[in-house]
């Protein structure tokens, strides 16, 4: 495992990348409701990207099992966990959930960050898993300090959502991320105190909550991308990309613009 401290410039660089794909999804928030498609929504992702000078980096992803991806950003709706293909094909209904979790390259250096939206009026079910996934993610930033370990993270997650009935997902994780999307060290939404990676300052992380309804199993469809709770229940996914920064978690991409426009809906 190799590990890459960033500087102070390089964290500032990862800061500009992570507050574009804040305003990219805060940009596409504004056309989610019933009867738009995700295909829809991905062609408004990449023109904004580009039109900012960065590049999606989710287009073109490699993919062990199968084609690159082949999208902006990954749309999952209700009961796709992560990594669901936007689709012309795919149209949101009212009472829909979509999770659209976006990267981008700026600079030479990646942004990550996801959100799980509502389709017009959600059920008061499917509203508390969004708050308590998003709240975990919270959580678990206030322990992403120097001296903790990256078991402290998935610790925190876990006692947090379970104690609600939801499933965490295993099989998928967050990560580190710097020049790469993917950096050692992975960061499970499960664990035991003190274990794993010791956290120390220039450690830039996304830490992403993957959250079930129901139990925790997941699939793949047949795209080779889509995962799935194999019961069908919703799940959410909330992600931020921080940085361990004189001793404390900075939150390096932003829900700001997201959360004022969306208004306080759980």
């Amino acid at each position: 495992m190799k590990i890459f401290l960033k500087t102070e410039e390089e964290i500032q660089l990862m800061r500009a990348a992570n507050q574009l794909v804040g305003q990219t999804l805060a940009e596409l928030f504004k056309y989610i409701k019933p009867g738009v498609s995700t295909g829809h929504l991905d062609k408004i992702a990449e023109q904004f990207i580009r039109d900012n000078n960065a590049i999606p980096t989710f287009k073109g992803f490699p993919n062990p099992y199968g084609s690159p991806f082949p999208a902006s950003i990954c749309t999952s709706v209700n009961a796709c966990v992560v990594h669901g293909i936007p689709s012309d094909k795919q149209i949101l209904q009212e009472g829909d959930i979509v999770s659209i979790d976006c990267g981008v390259k700026l600079e030479g250096f990646c942004g990550d960050s996801a959100y799980t939206f509502c389709v017009g009026e959600v059920s008061p079910q499917v509203k508390q898993l969004l708050k308590v996934t998003k709240e975990s993610l919270y959580k678990a930033i206030e322990v992403a300090i120097t001296g903790k370990r990256v078991g402290d993270i998935g610790y925190t997650v876990q006692e947090y959502c379970e104690s609600f009935g939801y499933g965490i997902v295993r099989e998928l994780t967050g990560h580190g991320i710097g020049r790469d999307m993917h950096e050692d060290p992975c960061i499970p939404n499960y664990g035991k105190r003190n274990n794993g990676a010791l956290l120390k300052n220039g450690m830039c992380l996304s830490i992403e909550p993957m959250v079930t309804m129901g139990q925790r199993q997941i699939g793949m469809l047949s795209d080779q991308w889509s995962i799935v709770a194999i019961d069908g229940k919703p799940a959410a996914h909330f992600e931020h990309t921080i940085a361990v920064r004189n001793g404390q978690s900075e939150i390096l991409s932003s829900f700001q613009e997201i959360e004022r426009l969306e208004g306080e809906i759980y």
